[in-house]
């Protein structure tokens, strides 16, 4: 097998009010077609799980925001790599892993769009994994910008999904990565 899916930070506590207006209301549901797809399939999943050092983050390990959503609990032989970072590959063995598997390709879905799902595809890009990013199963939330401007979580999302295409990653859609 050379293709994993990675599932980056779809944990319970992206759902606060803190984090604001989000995008891609399909995002879950998206998702969960991807993950039952792939084990179908009995292909390889690895859960990125952010854990935070912030002290008041809902994503520290002793918060219950550090779960991971309903739609994407992780099987008892699925891989589960933990982060404090933006990139799923600082801080852990995630590229040796890849390596050690030979997995050459990589689907990649979660949250959120502009952090840990943008750090981690240029970074699978750049160390030479073919990189699948599934449009409609990634999603952002608004956000503030220099000089009082304001970016809706749709206007981030696109920009990024734009600035990654066929640079570090071929972004699809679930329904083309899935082909219904």
């Amino acid at each position: 097998m050379t293709q994993a899916l990675l599932i980056i930070d779809m944990q319970i506590g992206f759902d606060s009010p803190y984090w604001g207006t989000r995008n891609n209301p399909n995002l879950e549901k998206n998702v969960k077609k991807i993950l039952e797809h792939w084990r179908k399939q009995s292909l390889p999943v690895i859960h990125i799980k952010h854990c935070s050092t912030e002290e008041a983050s809902s994503l520290r390990e002793d918060n219950a925001g550090n779960e991971f959503k309903a739609e994407c609990k992780p099987l008892e032989n699925e891989i589960i790599f933990k982060k404090s970072v933006n990139s799923a590959f600082i801080g852990t063995s995630l590229e040796q892993h890849l390596k050690e598997n030979n997995f050459h390709k990589l689907t990649i879905v979660g949250l959120t769009t502009d952090h840990c799902i943008s750090t981690t595809t240029r970074m699978a890009g750049n160390l030479g994994f073919d990189v699948t990013l599934i449009s409609d199963a990634t999603a952002t939330f608004d956000r503030a910008g220099p000089n009082n401007t304001h970016y809706s979580a749709d206007e981030i999302h696109n920009i990024h999904l734009a600035s990654l295409d066929r640079e570090f990653c071929e972004v699809v859609t679930t329904q083309e990565l899935i082909k219904l």
